[in-house]
């Protein structure tokens, strides 16, 4: 038997939504404008005190499914320049292998980023980093169910980024505290024909946020990918700030808003 949990608020008239409709609703945050240097260093300094904390991930599917084994979540800034990311993952068994660029990262534990300056879920672009600072990054020209190949060739060679370790990477021989990652994303490097690539006040632009965690077995002093009955690897679990309701990130049109503000 499943339990609905009704939710309702009166404001010239009453709104009703049961729990599994909530999910459906992308989430929204507003990015405070700053004009202080941030240092790209996977520090959370000073100036980050600005912001407020995203909600916690949840699984992609939503709350039909379980809470999440360990907590992620995200703040963001902005100035005349980059979209500033920082995100906060609890993690007892860091573990990172991938060193190449352009690697297929969430063959690792990772934190993804997808981005559509135009809110058309036609251009898009995707980040995905793991915990040694390894980057993949892509630009799709459509969703893949729409018939967009990947362009893998496509660079953000301005991007800024770095991660802080709170343990020891690939050494299971005590409990790690978790990781940091802070990005900055260059308005330069999105720019398209004909498309937004620069925020003004008030401009809204769809986003969301990944993160692939895999289950993991003690290897020597390090971890492998856990095997299933069936010889086949366990499935990733996959963790995001605005419920996708299915397991595909690749559907814009379920991500969240973020809104630029000056103030």
């Amino acid at each position: 038997m499943v339990q609905l949990i009704t939710i309702c608020g009166f404001a010239l008239g009453s709104i009703c939504q049961t729990e599994s409709q909530k999910d459906s609703l992308p989430k929204r945050y507003d990015v405070l404008k700053t004009q202080h240097k941030i240092q790209i260093d996977g520090k959370v300094d000073k100036v980050w005190k600005k912001a407020a904390w995203t909600s916690y991930f949840q699984d992609i599917e939503g709350s039909k499914k379980p809470v999440p084994r360990f907590k992620t979540r995200v703040k963001m800034l902005w100035d005349e320049q980059y979209l500033y990311i920082l995100a906060e993952m609890e993690e007892p068994h860091l573990w990172a292998t991938l060193t190449d660029r352009d690697a297929i990262i969430f063959n690792d534990h990772d934190f993804e980023v997808f981005l559509d300056p135009n809110n058309d879920q036609e251009q898009y672009f995707e980040y995905e980093i793991n915990a040694l600072g390894t980057i993949m990054d892509l630009f799709m020209t459509k969703p893949y169910k729409k018939g967009g190949p990947m362009v893998m060739g496509w660079n953000s060679d301005r991007l800024l980024s770095a991660v802080q370790l709170k343990g020891t990477l690939n050494d299971n021989r005590d409990i790690d505290k978790g990781w940091i990652v802070e990005m900055a994303i260059p308005y330069k490097d999105l720019e398209r024909p004909g498309r937004i690539s620069q925020p003004q006040p008030g401009a809204t632009w769809r986003i969301n946020f990944s993160r692939v965690q895999w289950t993991m077995d003690m290897d020597g002093q390090s971890y492998k990918r856990r095997i299933g009955p069936d010889g086949k690897r366990l499935r990733e679990d996959n963790w995001v700030w605005s419920p996708q309701g299915l397991i595909d990130m690749h559907v814009p049109e379920h991500w969240g808003y973020i809104t630029f503000r000056e103030k």
